[in-house]
């Protein structure tokens, strides 16, 4: 009887509401971020007028158009670059050939450099994909939106999978290119008066990064280098003619600016590829920057091979004298300073083989650095008893010096952070 009249009391009732309320709000949010998970590019995030996608370019395009001696409804492509996070839209002029209109920064991109290989692995397309007037999405959640047709042929042929991957506003991205609402609607208006000029599709270039032998050189080791030299054709093509190539797949590869020799045999993905030519022109012109970009590849892929072996015999050297002075800390410090030391008059003779040297500061360049500048002091003929010491163990002078003779000074962009 008394252990009744306590559940029935406020303070025991009390106490089962909140409870409940507890057990309540637990449940609502696992909904809410199982829900999170699961949405793609979809989500309800931005809300304008009904009227958004009828409103005019921007006044600063319209006078950049007729700047470029460009209609408002001449055809456009749009190139895409991840590393440098830009989207480029370029608009045909009337004679004919493609100018750089505008380039955007691009909010926000997800996943990592590469291609997308299936649905849920969060990575933004890479590939040349066809945009038609039913891929364009004026009642998007994300503003405005254009789908990228993912996956296009060559994407299929290679049993690639995923949905819903867009350009879009907003500035939120889980495998899309957010831009933000001001950025798209003018991308979109761009896109749909090309269409109102009678454009039956534009194409979108979704790259890396600027396909230049600096940057393939970089990424010489990737799992992706094959693919990314099959895009720089495209890339290429379009650098020479500054317009867009024309798009076949066969062999489950990109061909471009490509003409069947017999009429009506089509390119099929996954079958082989039909006889075909391209205009000696254009091939000719491509063959010649392809020869001269191949060359300059080698050369800064065997400089950057250099300097990696360098960097690598620097920690060998480090390790193995940390070893035979045995565990004491300090001593430790000093040998892999001395390796340092001995590393950088190896990088200074390389790079400098006319001029004195002069005193100048050390730069400390860590493992991975996308610059390596170093100065070693001239040495000092009073050194201490440990300094000799350490000259037996660590190849100080003209020996460590020619190792490296032949391989110049390295100096490469630095690369900008992904973006999640």
């Amino acid at each position: 009887m008394v252990f009744r009249r306590i559940l029935k009391s406020p303070a025991a009732l009390l106490q089962t509401e909140q409870r409940r309320k507890g057990r309540k709000a637990v449940r609502l949010g696992a909904v809410i971020l199982a829900a999170g998970f699961l949405a793609a590019c979809q989500a309800d995030e931005f809300s304008a007028g009904p009227n958004k996608a009828n409103l005019p370019v921007s006044a600063s395009l319209k006078r950049k158009m007729n700047d470029l001696n460009m209609s408002s409804t001449s055809p456009i492509m749009i190139r895409i670059f991840k590393e440098e996070s830009q989207l480029e839209v370029w608009k045909q002029t009337k004679s004919g050939k493609y100018k750089l209109l505008e380039d955007f920064e691009i909010c926000k991109w997800s996943g990592k450099l590469g291609p997308k290989f299936k649905e849920g692995d969060r990575q933004a397309p890479e590939g040349f994909y066809e945009i038609t007037p039913a891929l364009m999405n004026p009642n998007s959640s994300y503003h405005l939106a254009f789908n990228l047709g993912y996956p296009n042929r060559y994407d299929q042929s290679h049993g690639r999978t995923g949905s819903h991957l867009m350009v879009h506003g907003a500035c939120s991205s889980r495998g899309c290119y957010a831009m933000t609402d001001e950025q798209v609607q003018d991308i979109y208006s761009l896109a749909r008066d090309s269409f109102k000029g009678g454009q039956r599709s534009f194409q979108v270039q979704a790259y890396p990064f600027r396909m230049t032998p600096e940057n393939m050189a970089r990424h010489r080791d990737s799992e992706h280098l094959d693919f990314w030299k099959m895009l720089k054709t495209g890339y290429d093509h379009f650098e020479v003619a500054n317009v867009p190539p024309q798009v076949s797949v066969c062999e489950k590869k990109y061909v471009f600016d490509a003409t069947t020799l017999v009429e009506g045999v089509p390119f099929r993905a996954s079958a082989k590829c039909p006889e075909y030519q391209v205009s000696p022109r254009i091939a000719s012109a491509v063959a010649s920057k392809q020869k001269k970009d191949n060359t300059k590849f080698q050369q800064l892929a065997a400089r950057y091979d250099a300097r990696e072996e360098r960097q690598k015999r620097w920690e060998d050297r480090s390790n193995r004298l940390a070893e035979v002075l045995g565990g004491d800390e300090a001593t430790q410090t000093a040998a892999t300073e001395a390796g340092a030391n001995a590393d950088a008059t190896a990088a200074q003779q390389t790079a400098s083989t006319s001029a004195p040297a002069t005193a100048a500061p050390v730069t400390d360049a860590p493992s991975g650095s996308t610059v390596e500048t170093a100065f070693a002091p001239q040495e000092n003929s009073r050194g201490s008893s440990v300094g000799g010491f350490f000259k037996r163990w660590v190849p100080f002078g003209s020996k460590a010096s020619n190792e490296g003779a032949s391989v110049g000074a390295i100096s490469t962009e630095v690369v900008p952070a992904s973006k999640p």
